[in-house]
């Protein structure tokens, strides 16, 4: 089974999300099942059909959480051993800088299902980070995306 990498803040937020699908969610989609069965006429009763869709798509996301969390790799970047020159690993924050704009970004490189883009969260997945991985603060990388290749400069590699 391949192993499904995660920092530990997303591995966290992932035990917290299946705790809130199993204590909160699971149990509420039950009660409105039952509440639904006493409406009557399950054949055509809207309720009921909702709610086992409902009761459908969380034991689904449940199952998929649990499987992931299963297989997970959880790699903490704060354990590396403190380098001069630390490289672009999976958990590491990177500062960028784009050639012709001189905009500076940060991006943390997470797995799939921490990836927030809004809070510079991106997954090893993406073009960037994968331009990104195994290089150093001071490389200049070409990083391929669909309007083509962007020149950046990496500023600084953090393991925090």
């Amino acid at each position: 089974m391949d192993k499904t990498p995660m920092t530990v803040r997303g591995a966290k937020m992932m035990r917290e999300q299946l705790e809130h699908l199993k204590t909160v969610e699971r149990p509420r989609i039950s009660a409105q099942i039952a509440e639904a069965r006493e409406h009557g006429d399950l054949k055509e009763n809207a309720e009921y059909h909702a709610a086992r869709e409902e009761q459908g798509i969380c034991e689904a996301h449940i199952k998929d959480m649990e499987a992931k969390l299963g297989s997970a790799e959880i790699i903490d970047v704060t354990k590396l051993p403190a380098t001069k020159d630390p490289k672009v690993v999976f958990g590491a924050t990177v500062t960028i800088e784009k050639d012709e704009t001189g905009e500076q970004i940060t991006y943390k490189i997470v797995g799939e299902d921490e990836a927030d883009i809004e809070n510079g969260l991106i997954s090893y997945k993406t073009p960037i980070a994968k331009g990104l991985m195994g290089k150093y603060a001071d490389d200049d990388v070409v990083i391929n995306t669909p309007k083509g290749g962007v020149n950046y400069y990496i500023v600084k590699v953090e393991y925090i």
